[in-house]
């Protein structure tokens, strides 16, 4: 059964076909090519990951990546410096702006993580929680009144435009929504995680549930959906880098199913970015716990530094160290902690910088290999 298209862009698509889709749209020869390669480099990762006894490491220096890509797919931009000087700095005292944007992402990132851990499926309170996270707004599912439309960018001649108009209607975005749930969540549906998170992510992007953040809440979904699934332990997957790096392809994807059913194509372009996306951490994880390994030996070999492991482990928690981060969890006294990372300074393992008044360290080589 051929899929059933948007007829007309200007008009909401409450004709949105539900799911599953047929199986003729992703059992392919090129589309399960795709799955190996890609089911391959994530199973590498997850391999490389868990032996690594420092999450921490993981846990603020590759998610503040992700969200820092995703939300630069909003057009919503930030230097690495000014976001790392906010997150060392803690993120509650911005008022707004990208970096408090960025931050929120990355909140959304684990709070949702750690919310799933505690639910059998995922369903709409989780939904919603994300995208109040990510936007910063107290409201839900968007109402039957709200005129949405998806305008075309930029400055040309269809610019402001509508290149697709959403589901709208008493009940039925969340209608789409529970289908939408109901396909990612039943197991008895013998689709593989991967195809499914492509299947799914196209769906959300086309239902547009929410006024704003769908983009972002989606694509935490993307990356919750496969630690939920058992692809993934921890949310460390780098797939917006990918969608950034491609991004006239995404929409270009994106529109292609809504108006000519184009499902290979979409689907191909997501397995490539989980490939790639996947190798690109795997290699990024290996290039810090390396780094990390030899600057510690460096530590214990040319100083007197005590509990050196800790020391280490901190400063790669973050490219930004201060003071009080040793300080507020009890590990060093002031002096000793401001002793020590003069110390590394002097060694060219850490960069001392002074902004707005405040001292940070900078460790150069974490700082390069986020920054690649």
């Amino acid at each position: 059964m051929a899929y059933r298209v948007n007829p007309d862009r200007n008009k909401p698509w409450n004709g949105l076909p539900d799911l599953p889709i047929e199986e003729s749209y992703y059992r392919t020869v090129d589309i399960l090519e795709q799955l190996v390669n890609a089911k391959a480099a994530i199973s590498r990762l997850q391999g490389r990951s868990v032996v690594i006894p420092d999450q921490g490491m993981l846990i603020n220096t590759i998610s503040l990546q992700e969200a820092k890509a995703s939300s630069a797919i909003e057009n919503i931009f930030t230097t690495d410096d000014e976001l790392y000087k906010a997150y060392s700095e803690n993120a509650s005292h911005l008022q707004s702006g990208p970096q408090k944007e960025i931050l929120h992402y990355r909140e959304a990132l684990w709070e949702g993580y750690h919310d799933l851990e505690n639910k059998e499926k995922i369903d709409k309170e989780y939904l919603g929680k994300i995208y109040q996270k990510v936007t910063g707004q107290g409201d839900g599912i968007r109402q039957p009144f709200a005129q949405t439309y998806i305008r075309q960018g930029g400055s040309g001649p269809n610019a402001g435009k509508a290149i697709y108009t959403p589901p709208r209607g008493m009940g039925i975005v969340e209608a789409k929504l529970d289908n939408l749930l109901d396909f990612l969540n039943d197991d008895s549906i013998r689709v593989d995680p991967l195809i499914k998170m492509a299947i799914g992510h196209l769906q959300f992007e086309a239902i547009h549930p929410f006024r704003d953040g769908n983009g972002r809440t989606g694509r935490i979904l993307n990356i919750h959906y496969l630690v939920k699934k058992g692809l993934l332990d921890y949310p460390i997957l780098f797939l917006s880098k990918y969608i950034v790096e491609h991004k006239e392809d995404y929409y270009h994807a994106l529109a292609g199913v809504t108006q000519r059913g184009a499902w290979s194509t979409w689907l191909s372009y997501i397995l490539k970015a989980v490939e790639t996306t996947a190798n690109d951490t795997y290699y990024r994880i290996n290039d810090i716990v390396n780094v990390k390994d030899a600057i510690l030996d460096t530590i214990r070999r040319e100083t007197d530094v005590l509990r050196p492991e800790i020391l280490t482990e901190v400063i790669f928690t973050q490219p930004y160290s201060k003071v009080k981060h040793f300080v507020e969890k009890g590990i060093f006294a002031e002096k000793t902690a401001r002793q020590y990372l003069n110390k590394l300074s002097d060694m060219h393992i850490l960069e001392r910088r002074t902004i707005d008044g405040n001292h940070y360290y900078l460790n150069l080589e974490l700082y390069r290999i986020l920054s690649q």
